[in-house]
Order: C-alpha cells, then structure tokens, then sequence
C-alpha cells in the first residue's frame, strides 16, 4: 500500500522510519558510506508514504567535529530529518545537561525521558517528557522514552544522587496501561537507548508495549517475543529500519514487516544540509580561539619530559580522568599527549587542547589487579630513557622504578601506592585508561584481558572530559550562569585517596575531628557544591553520607567541616596549578631512603590494616 491510511481496504498502514546512534556526519570510505546529507536523501524518499519518523538517542557526541562544537552541528541534521520523537542517549548529556538543554530547544520535536527525574526540577531529566501522544490520521499513538541505570551511573556531568531512577519495566508497565487504558492510545511505541537484554525484559514483563526501539548497540536487530518486536536500527547514518504495522479491524494485534535500508553511494547528497555542514566546518577554526580557562603554571607537554618522567600536564589530565569516572587510579601512555611543547602560563584555548589531544581518545573503565597492574607499570617503563610513547602518565597513585635493572623486573613492588594505601597484589582497583591500551597497544597485552567496567559506548571521550571540566571551574566560581547545578565532579572520593580517607575517618584537611565513627561499614557518595535548602538532603537518616553506623555523633559543626572539605580541594583545583608531585620516582640513592622511611613509617602506624571496605 502506497499510502499511510488503506480506506478501500478498511486496513490502516502505519509506516515507521527508526535509526539510533549517529555519531559522524560525514561519509564512511566503504558501503555503505552514510553521512548525514545522504540520510537526508534516503528519508526524504519516504514521504509519500508519510511515515512516522523516530530516534532513539545519541547523536550530539562523540565525533570530532563535537569537540568543537559540542554537538551543535546534529541540530540542523536533526531538523530536516522530520523526527516526529526522540529518546535521549547516554552520549546527549556528554557536555551536561545545560548544553544538552540548549540542544533540544533548538530542535523541532519532543524527547522523552520516562524513568529517571532531576531531583533539583522534579521533572525528568534534561527536562525531557514522561510520555507523548500523536494523532497519525485518526489513530492514537502513544510512545514513552525509557533507559537503563547501567549507563545512567556513568555520567560524569549528572550526579547519580541528585536523581531518581525507576525501574524500567515497572514505569513503562504503568505509563503504558495509563496510555492506552485512560488516554485511549491505540498503540505504545517505547522508544529505549539500552542493551539488548535489557529490551527482551521489557517485551517479556510488560505486554501493553506494542513496539520496542531501541538503540546503544550499535547493531541491527530484530526479535520477536510474543508478537512484540524488539528493532534496532545500526549506527551512524549508514542503516536505518523501515518499519510497516497494518491494522485490521478483526485483529487486535497489528501486522508488522521490517525492512533495514542501507545508505549507499546511490543516494545523492541533500544539498541544503551538506551547504549547512560545510558551515560547520569553517566555524571550527573560530572554536579553536576559544578560551577554556587560564593556567596559573606552565604546562610541561614537552616529548623529552613527557615520555621519560612525569609532568603536571600529565598529571593534569590523569587527575581529571579518576574525577570523571569515579576510579581509583588513571594510566594513559605518554603517546597520546602530542603537543611536544612547553604551554606557557596564562589562556588555555580549544586549540591548545587540539594539540595536546588531537585524536578522540575513548575513556574506558576496567577492574584491574594490584598484579596486573604491576605488570602494566613494568611495560610502561621497560624502555626507558628511549623516548617511547608507552611510557606512563599517572593519576591516583605513585610508583617508583630502577632503570638499572632489567625491563620488566623495574618496579619496586614496595613503593606502589593508590591514593595513600600502599598495592595490594590481590585487591582489585577501578581503572580508566583509553581504548588504545585495552586493545594492547604499546606493549600493554596483559590489559587485554581485564573485565570491563564502563565500555567505549558507555564513556566519554578525553577530550570532552577535559572541556566539562574547565566548564565545573566556572560553575564552581560562579562566573557563567547556568539554569541547573549538575557538573563534573574536579577530584576523587575512590577509596584510596587522601580527600576520601579525610572524610571517611571524619578528619579535617586541617586535622579537626569533625565525625567519629565507631563501627560501620563507609558509604561515599558523589561531592556537590549545591547549597541545601533543606540540610536532610545531604544528610538523611536512611542515606549515609560519612558513615551508616547510627552510632555516629552528628553535629552542626560536623557538617560544615565536611561539606567545606570537599569545597577546598575543588576550590584549590579552580586555581590551575598543576604541580610535579613525586608520582614517578626514579629509584636511586638519594630517592630510596626516603621511599624505606614513608613505607616503614606508615606499617608503624598500623595504617596498612585499615583498610577501607
């Protein structure tokens, strides 16, 4: 049937065009080629069957063109695609949820966020909606956005304790029945942006969904579970599905037929958005001058620095991968920190960055051993002094090597620390580090074989870490005015590091006691520099911020000195000084006696059995 209403038949023809997970908008080297203007194209030759066009999330990062323009460019390609609803991904709050905001009202259709609330709005996050319905010639249809906590607990920019998630089959069950049992919906459309899995559940326990589309596996699928199909639809701009639901009247549940189309060569450049994209493209070099923030130091990115000891600027950017992902410890090889200059002090621009990070270096979060770890600290500086890429940049923890030793049998295992707890061979650590190395570049086989935590499709890319990171500086200075306070945490609360013992011991920076636990396991959670306009926000009974032991003395006082804590560590990062810090410790007779003393004075302390659970 060529059109979307069959009256001669009394049969209803809807037709459905879906894709998810469009990153690049240029063309791929092989079929199929996609790009954004040909996607364009290929839609466009649908409309005669005037079809329901919809999306199911991530398109403003990553790419490199969203390095510059923070997904700005998806804007226009989205607003000729005639989306009549989208589903946000994991990759829309990248920049945060004030930019993401900015996104999507310049765009011309709804987003849908259904299971998961801004506890600061009390609406759902990024101001998305619980659920829509649309009118399709007569028929009533009603679509709802659901996500998985999965990748919602990855989010650097959004603070997992200032939302609140619902279960998704459990708020779409409910949203459902409300759409067709009250609203009068004939069909529920939810459009999701989770694992595959995690669709099958939902087609198997809420039988009021009548259609599944999905996205986050770059993938295309088509299952079918109890006449409800679960469709995803590939990736950036090279498939989407044509979907065909007819509807008889002698049958409750409508017939469905999928057809993935591929974007070849064969389909022409839309001329209008390609004149569009190219404008882009010439904006970049403007985005270059931009300021990001003003160093009080100079940064040491020099190759004979860099590659054979530790710098602040590698320590700069090591510091802001442990903050971003919550780990305990950042690795990254020197290679990937290019600019092979020393960047003097003053403004910090998007170029500087370029040249620092040129390629889209991916973040992935693994669970690493105190072994294995060793064993990637050896590969590390087995070719010392040569100048080679695979020498490491650290954050989170210190070691210290002899380069007189044979490669491999280097590291002193004694003089290995996370944050201020000395390595454990057995205890398992959370790691960032980037994709290159997990795929065992440079010489870092053993790290193939690590569990992975937080995937590349899940993380974000270094590069926008970096860049929320100097925007959390300015929010935290107050110097940009921002309709919501969700930001990138600037330091760690992992287990290990000194500011986390601080506040778990109950210690001041400055040596106050400001709580004392007596027994109880420690629960941290994600710092904030929100003032509470109600103090059981940040200090609920059923909530244990320093301890859940009932035992704790809290006062007044208490709270302060540790909200303030946190405040000056943040605080003292907004100033830009990155210094050297005795991270990589050549070993040799003026450093070793120093390295026995710190090592004999912490097991006499009896520190080395604390432990934190």
């Amino acid at each position: 049937m060529s059109s979307t209403v069959a009256h001669l038949t009394g049969e209803k023809t809807l037709t459905i065009l879906h894709f998810n997970d469009v990153y690049n908008v240029e063309s791929a080297d092989k079929e199929p080629v996609g790009g954004a203007a040909r996607f364009c194209t290929a839609l466009k030759s649908f409309s005669h069957l005037n079809p329901l066009v919809l999306f199911s999330g991530d398109v403003l990062a990553p790419s490199f063109m969203s390095t510059f323009t923070k997904g700005e460019h998806m804007v226009p390609v989205l607003n000729s695609l005639n989306i009549q609803c989208a589903v946000y991904g994991n990759h829309e709050f990248d920049f945060g949820i004030d930019v993401l905001m900015q996104r999507v009202q310049a765009t011309t259709f709804p987003w849908l966020m259904s299971n998961v609330i801004d506890n600061e709005t009390r609406r759902p996050l990024a101001d998305g909606k619980c659920s829509i319905i649309i009118d399709w010639h007569g028929m009533r249809i009603g679509l709802v956005g659901l996500v998985e906590k999965e990748w919602l607990d990855t989010l650097s920019m959004v603070d997992p304790e200032h939302v609140t998630y619902t279960d998704y089959v459990e708020c779409g069950r409910l949203l459902a029945r409300n759409l067709k049992d009250i609203q009068g919906c004939k069909i529920v459309i939810a459009l999701t942006h989770m694992r595959t899995p995690n669709d099958l559940r939902l087609a198997k326990e809420v039988e009021e969904i009548d259609l599944i589309l999905g996205g986050h596996d770059h993938i295309s699928v088509f299952i079918d579970v109890e006449n409800r199909c679960i469709i995803k639809s590939g990736t950036d701009f090279r498939q989407f599905s044509e979907i065909t639901m007819r509807f008889s009247s002698e049958e409750e549940k409508p017939s469905i037929n999928v057809r993935l189309m591929d974007v070849t060569s064969e389909y022409d450049e839309d001329v209008d958005l390609k004149q569009i994209l190219d404008g882009f493209t010439s904006v970049i070099g403007e985005k270059m001058e931009e300021v990001l923030g003003e160093f009080a130091v100079p940064l040491d990115g020099r190759f004979s620095s860099i590659r054979t000891s530790e710098t602040n600027l590698g320590n700069f950017i090591c510091d802001i991968m442990v903050a971003a992902t919550d780990s305990d410890l950042a690795l990254i090889n020197s290679g990937s920190l290019r600019s092979d200059k020393l960047h003097p002090p003053g403004p910090f621009k998007i170029r500087d960055l370029n040249q620092i990070l040129p390629m889209l270096n991916l973040l992935i979060v693994v669970e690493i051993s105190g072994e294995d770890l060793l064993i990637a600290l050896e590969n590390g500086v087995c070719k010392y002094p040569k100048l080679e890429g695979r020498f490491l940049q650290v954050g989170g923890m210190s070691f210290a090597f002899d380069p007189t030793k044979p490669p491999l049998q280097r590291v002193d295992p004694r003089f290995v620390r996370i944050g201020d707890q000395y390595l454990e061979p057995q205890t398992k650590y959370r790691m960032v580090t980037k994709a290159y190395m997990i795929a065992g570049k440079d010489g870092f086989d053993a790290m193939k074989k690590l569990k992975i935590l937080v995937d590349e499709e899940d993380g974000l890319s270094l590069n926008c870490a970096v860049q929320n990171h100097f925007q959390a500086i300015q929010k935290l200075c107050a110097k940009n005015k921002c309709p919501t306070h969700h930001r990138q945490s600037l330091v760690t609360h992992s287990r290990g590091h000194n500011l986390a013992r601080t506040i778990e011991s109950g210690l001041h920076p400055d040596g106050v006691i400001s709580v004392i636990p007596e027994s109880g396991s420690i629960c941290l959670r994600r710092s904030s520099t929100i003032e509470a306009q109600n103090e059981a926000l940040l200090f609920e009974e059923n909530v244990a911020v320093v301890a859940v032991d009932k035992s704790i003395t809290r006062t007044r006082a208490s709270k302060l000195q540790r909200q303030s804590s946190t405040e000056e560590v943040e605080k003292a990062t907004c100033k830009l000084e990155p210094r050297i810090e005795g991270r990589i410790v050549v070993l040799n007779e003026g450093t070793l006696p120093h390295l026995l003393s710190e090592r004999q004075a912490w097991e006499k302390s009896g520190r080395s059995h604390q432990g934190i659970q």
